[in-house]
């Protein structure tokens, strides 16, 4: 759907972060990574998604300042997430990646108890956010590049919503590592 880029410009900014964690160590602190993560995909990443994996990066990266709490990634993907709307235009229903990030955000609200554990949470915030790209396939597109076409011509899931749930696979298969 959209320009077909999607693909391409994921496949862009995961080669960019295998050379980047190749040639120096990632900061440990998590404000300073998901910063420099972002200045990463803004420079490296390019298309929409580029800059909107920079805002949202950029914002989530202000709640993990100085707190090392589990509750503080809730925090995090809130604020991603609610820059990404606040300047991308989007709204979750829109049959874009804010509908996979926000059902992950759902799941992670778990992190603010006080029982919380990690992993399981996050495994359920990307069922979750798998099953919300799924379902962006009955979605009449309301923002984003798939909203240039047709709805009966998008028979498969939108593919920003794919990647932003593949991208959140992948953060757990890598902590489960």
């Amino acid at each position: 759907a959209g320009d077909g880029d999607c693909g391409h410009t994921h496949a862009r900014a995961a080669q960019a972060i295998q050379e980047w964690v190749r040639t120096r160590p990632p900061p440990a602190a998590p404000a300073q990574l998901l910063s420099a993560l972002a200045d990463l995909l803004l420079e490296k990443m390019g298309g929409s998604s580029g800059v909107l994996y920079g805002l949202f990066l950029t914002a989530a990266a202000r709640p993990l300042l100085n707190r090392n709490d589990l509750s503080m990634w809730a925090d995090a993907m809130d604020a991603g997430i609610e820059a990404m709307q606040r300047y991308g235009g989007a709204a979750p229903g829109d049959r874009t990646m804010l509908d996979s990030l926000c059902a992950a955000a759902q799941a992670l609200h778990a992190l603010r108890s006080p029982d919380a554990d990690l992993l399981p949470v996050l495994a359920a915030a990307v069922q979750s956010a798998e099953a919300a790209a799924e379902a962006t396939r009955h979605m009449e597109a309301g923002a984003g590049r798939a909203s240039y076409i047709s709805s009966g011509q998008l028979l498969q899931p939108d593919p920003g919503a794919v990647a932003a749930a593949a991208v959140l696979r992948a953060v757990l298969e890598g902590l489960r590592s």
